[in-house]
């Protein structure tokens, strides 16, 4: 997903998937194809139809130990929002509640991208909101790996886990 500078939000996903995360944030264009990503070492690849991303990241900065979703609904949101201006409790704006619990956080060092074959730019600082959800990502260009829990109101508050 990503963010055009007209504001539009666009979605590369085969249709699965790209129906379950749009059941979660909302999208001005979804595109249904399908997304390969590689990884060797610290150096990372994604490739779709139109999308060419390679970067590499740094050395883990953050590595938090597992904890409970009061904790990152409270201590940890406190933390995220003051140091980082990030927010790890949430609810997104189709009513799902959201705990973006961190696994690890790198800076990405280097980067290139083009999207139909234009090329995206140099990395750099994120200066505009994105507007996906209840948060924004890190202003620096990073590397996160979550754990998500969803709790969507429409299952009857049944919980919904993935690590990424």
């Amino acid at each position: 997903m990503w963010a055009l500078p007209d504001g539009r939000r666009v979605l590369l996903g085969d249709a699965t998937v790209a129906a379950y995360v749009v059941s979660v944030y909302p999208f001005d264009e979804v595109r249904d194809q399908a997304v390969t990503a590689e990884r060797a070492g610290r150096s990372y690849t994604a490739r779709s139809h139109g999308l060419k991303l390679d970067m590499k990241i740094g050395l883990a900065t953050l590595r938090p130990p597992p904890r409970p979703r009061w904790i990152t609904a409270t201590v940890e949101n406190w933390c995220a929002r003051k140091l980082l201006g990030v927010r790890t409790h949430g609810t997104s704006p189709t009513g799902v509640v959201e705990w973006y619990r961190t696994r690890s956080a790198r800076r990405v060092v280097a980067a290139t991208a083009s999207l139909d074959r234009v090329d995206l730019g140099s990395l750099a600082p994120l200066d505009r909101p994105l507007g996906f959800g209840f948060t924004e990502p890190p202003r620096q260009p990073s590397h996160v790996r979550l754990r998500v829990d969803l709790r969507r109101p429409e299952c009857g508050g049944r919980d919904r886990r993935s690590d990424s």
